[in-house]
């Protein structure tokens, strides 16, 4: 009978020992990371999930404290972008390397913002059925595009030059095309607001 239980129990033991070896192997663990207990990472996110996740058990409720929650967000979001606060801004806008580009596109005049503008001119004068005049728009349209991409350069060396100089260690993928994004709009509809004068260099 001793037998018979003691190899019932070993049975069970190894049963157990396998169950924990799976479920060890199903969730990858921190090295760092006491046993038994979540990666810290991930005991964040639970903690964040269940908050965001709470219910009152009411589904009217919760829709309407969810709506209230998006509205509260995209208000600060839209004062964000409306006064440079740093912890409300879209994750684009986010960090010391996208301030300064802003900042630095922000404090010259650039040849690109007035493309729309002068896009709608040309077109107009293009509509005339006039040769002469024709010819002028076609002359202008290929004026400013020449200009332009003659600014852009400068501005992507200059621009370069500075991040590297500024942030030597920081990440600055993306950064020189998110310049060259501001510059296409025009300074007062630029967003987040321009922070900076013109000639005020960051």
């Amino acid at each position: 009978m001793g037998f018979v239980f003691g190899s019932r129990s070993s049975k069970e033991e190894k049963a157990a020992a396998t169950d924990k070896v799976s479920a060890d192997l199903s969730q990858p663990r921190d090295p760092q990371a006491p046993k038994g207990r979540p990666t810290p990472k991930r005991a964040v996110a639970q903690s964040q999930r269940k908050a965001v996740v709470a219910s009152t058990g009411n589904r009217k409720e919760d829709a309407k404290r969810a709506r209230e929650r998006r509205r509260t967000e995209m208000a600060k979001q839209r004062e964000a972008l409306a006064n440079g606060d740093e912890r409300y801004l879209p994750t684009r806008d986010k960090g010391p390397v996208r301030r300064f580009v802003r900042d630095y596109v922000d404090s010259r005049y650039s040849v690109a913002e007035m493309f729309l503008p002068l896009a709608v001119v040309i077109l107009v004068l293009s509509m005339v059925r006039q040769p002469a005049i024709q010819s002028i728009a076609l002359m202008l349209w290929l004026g400013v595009i020449v200009l332009i991409l003659l600014d852009s350069i400068g501005l992507v060396f200059r621009l370069r030059k500075s991040l590297v100089e500024r942030f030597p260690n920081e990440p600055r993928r993306g950064a020189i095309a998110y310049g060259l994004m501001r510059t296409l709009q025009m300074r007062r509809l630029r967003l987040p607001k321009p922070q900076v004068k013109r000639g005020e260099r960051p």
